[in-house]
């Protein structure tokens, strides 16, 4: 709340100003003050912010990009398209935007777009991990779970302390039949969201078969279950 204040002293002091560079920092003042409302969940304050700053810096696409967050978060996901589309026609080669445009489709149930899409993500940024891990997750969700089961695992060589590639394993050897191996690697998750479907679905915004297998292992009734 406190950002938020400041970025609002900022565009109430310089708002009547008729200096020439006016326009550009009220603009930037609004996107950044909805940047800190979209982060505090005040997901249609920040969109009437960004919708005045893309107003008034229509060159600027991170108010656009931003705006296609919150619009998720609220789940407008065809908004949310059209506006990672929109910075896509301007920076091509923006991970961030294919990633998230990625996300969206994924949310809508599109998993062998978002398989593409992620895949872009991916060529432009390779130590982009996220990307990869989302790319692997759709690959599962489409219905390639042993091509998803191997990048799970490439990433976990990459990255051992990777919690959301470590779980996403987890589910996939349990859908297997792989119990022991699924548990052995479920000790080794060390954040506790995982233990928890609703973050799972709502937070983390897993795909629904993926997310099934999870709630299979997690409901079995084996100690692993339980992990304190």
């Amino acid at each position: 709340q406190t950002e938020e204040r400041l970025w609002t002293k900022v565009i109430n002091t310089y708002s009547s100003s008729n200096k020439n560079w006016t326009t550009d920092i009220v603009g930037r003042a609004y996107g950044n003050r909805g940047n800190s409302r979209s982060r505090q969940g005040k997901f249609e304050e920040a969109l009437g912010d960004y919708d005045i700053s893309i107003k008034m810096c229509p060159w600027a696409v991170d108010p656009v990009l931003n705006r296609g967050v919150a619009l998720e978060a609220t789940g407008r996901y065809e908004e949310a398209i059209a506006a990672y589309e929109a910075v896509l026609r301007v920076q091509p080669n923006d991970p961030a935007a294919w990633n998230n445009l990625g996300n969206a489709n994924m949310a809508l149930a599109r998993y062998v777009d978002a398989v593409e899409i992620y895949g872009k993500a991916v060529q432009l940024a390779p130590e982009f991990s996220f990307a990869q891990a989302n790319q692997a997750i759709a690959m599962y969700a489409s219905g390639n779970k042993n091509g998803a089961s191997r990048k799970f695992r490439t990433l976990l060589r990459r990255y051992p302390d990777f919690d959301d590639m470590r779980a996403a394993l987890v589910a996939s050897l349990y859908s297997q039949g792989l119990l022991d191996n699924a548990e052995t690697e479920w000790l080794r998750v060390g954040d506790e969201r995982y233990n928890d479907i609703r973050w799972l679905k709502t937070e983390r915004r897993w795909p629904q078969p993926l997310l099934d297998d999870m709630k299979m292992f997690l409901n079995k009734g084996s100690y692993a279950a339980s992990k304190p």
